[in-house]
């Protein structure tokens, strides 16, 4: 069971709460928790400045994130990662785009893509299933290596929030 007491920090999100993890001086491990887990302050500068950095993309989802960031991973697992961070807020890919990009498979990239230790900063909510559908459960894919429930309802208010809806349809 997860608690408060594996993070750095617990922050409050609009669609539940997000634990932190930091090393030093960098953010490596950001997770989607449910409603209802308790706050975990914390008075050190990095969470603070993470804190701030959400707040900011909840109020505009084109917010541009500036934080030091160390996300442990092979090295192609980064290479997914890096290509996530360079699709815009408010756009989609599917799974075979960024697979097609990076000269890999679909499945490889959906399997680095739920490792994913620090989502909506490294955005892997902007890949979704190649039958593009906000209204299909399945259709926007996989999200924390899963196909339903909590974790789907996360993916599609993080896509409406970037409007990517449009993108989408």
């Amino acid at each position: 069971m997860t608690t408060a007491s594996n993070y750095d920090a617990v922050l409050a999100a609009p669609f539940g709460a997000l634990g932190m993890r930091i090393d030093a001086a960098f953010l490596v491990g950001l997770e989607f928790l449910p409603p209802g887990t308790p706050l975990l302050p914390s008075g050190q500068a990095l969470i603070a400045q993470v804190s701030a950095e959400l707040d900011a993309y909840y109020a505009d989802a084109s917010h541009v994130f500036n934080l030091p960031l160390a996300p442990h991973g092979t090295p192609f697992r980064r290479k997914v990662w890096q290509a996530l961070e360079n699709i815009p807020a408010g756009q989609t890919r599917t799974y075979g785009e960024v697979a097609h990009a990076l000269g890999s498979g679909p499945r490889a990239v959906g399997q680095a893509v739920g490792d994913n230790p620090i989502p909506i900063i490294i955005p892997c909510h902007r890949v979704i299933a190649a039958h593009r559908t906000l209204a299909d459960p399945n259709g926007l894919g996989g999200f924390m290596h899963s196909r339903s429930g909590y974790s789907q309802d996360i993916k599609r208010w993080l896509l409406q929030h970037e409007n990517a809806h449009e993108h989408v349809l």
